[in-house]
């Protein structure tokens, strides 16, 4: 079995749901505390044992590109001004992986952007994680589903349980339940109508896939959205007999999507911060205006 080594994460879109924050500003970018969303995803793949990060960029996203550089001129003033602290923090960043980056030209879905990249993959299993898919967890999220990857060596979805009337934003499983964290995945539903939902456990963003993916969506043609989208790709393999499975991820997902889910988030991490947790938490708890 080939060990997962590398991450693919996709992080071309235009992220319109932030505007005017994002019109000059990758969404990847804003800060969670003091730290950008795709610095925790990067951490969060690092500790699962992932050793090479490629992002899929686009227009605009030279600042992700930036944060996981070396930066001399900051380095140097650090050094001069004597914050030892700050220097180290910085300096782990560009060491934290093997980076890469492609663009994807055109904003022609997922499964479009993971393409780009698959020239960087070698036939290998590969983790990916979505720019919005954020998660607190004491196991990373990443490493959960590459010890499903090991047991059953196919793709894995991680998925997780949201109320039923939110079915309808995102991917639904259906399948059959194989004990409390993983399913065989039989149907794979993009946003369904919440009648028509055939249960409320839906795919945040993480994935295992391997090569048989890439095969199916290099053969894909733009569908009725225009797009080659990931699940349309899923539910062609499972057409075709192709197991898929799914694995519950076990802490809280912190969804960085849209506006209220992003502050949601930030307050979460924000009491958790060693220098304003406590602060925080004394101004949420006195606070007058709630």
């Amino acid at each position: 079995m080939q060990k997962i080594r590398k991450a693919i994460l996709p992080v071309a879109g235009f992220g319109t749901r932030f505007l005017p924050a994002t019109k000059a500003q990758p969404k990847e970018m804003l800060p969670i505390v003091d730290k950008p969303v795709i610095q925790y995803l990067v951490e969060e793949a690092v500790a699962a044992g992932i050793e090479e990060i490629i992002f899929v960029t686009g227009r605009g996203k030279r600042a992700i590109e930036d944060h996981f550089d070396i930066s001399y001129e900051l380095e140097d003033t650090l050094v001069e001004k004597n914050k030892q602290d700050l220097l180290e923090t910085v300096q782990k960043i560009s060491g934290l992986a093997k980076f890469s980056y492609v663009r994807q030209p055109k904003p022609l879905g997922d499964g479009h952007a993971l393409l780009q990249a698959a020239h960087l993959i070698n036939g290998e299993p590969v983790l990916v994680i979505f720019g919005d898919c954020l998660y607190d967890s004491e196991i990373p999220a990443s490493k959960q589903l590459m010890d499903a990857y090991e047991k059953y060596e196919r793709p894995i979805i991680g998925i997780t349980e949201v109320p039923r009337e939110e079915v309808s934003k995102f991917g639904v499983i259906d399948g059959s339940k194989l004990n409390e964290k993983e399913w065989e995945i039989k149907k794979f539903i993009e946003k369904p109508k919440v009648e028509d939902a055939p249960t409320n456990f839906v795919a945040p963003g993480k994935y295992i896939i391997t090569p048989e993916v890439f095969d199916v969506l290099a053969t894909m043609d733009h569908g009725k959205s225009g797009e080659i989208r990931l699940a349309d790709a899923f539910d062609l393999m499972l057409e075709n007999n192709q197991k898929i499975y799914g694995k519950v991820i076990d802490g809280e997902w912190l969804d960085t999507g849209d506006k209220f889910n992003f502050m949601k988030a930030s307050i979460h991490m924000g009491l958790k911060h060693p220098e304003i947790g406590k602060k925080l938490r004394e101004y949420l708890q006195g606070c007058k205006n709630v």
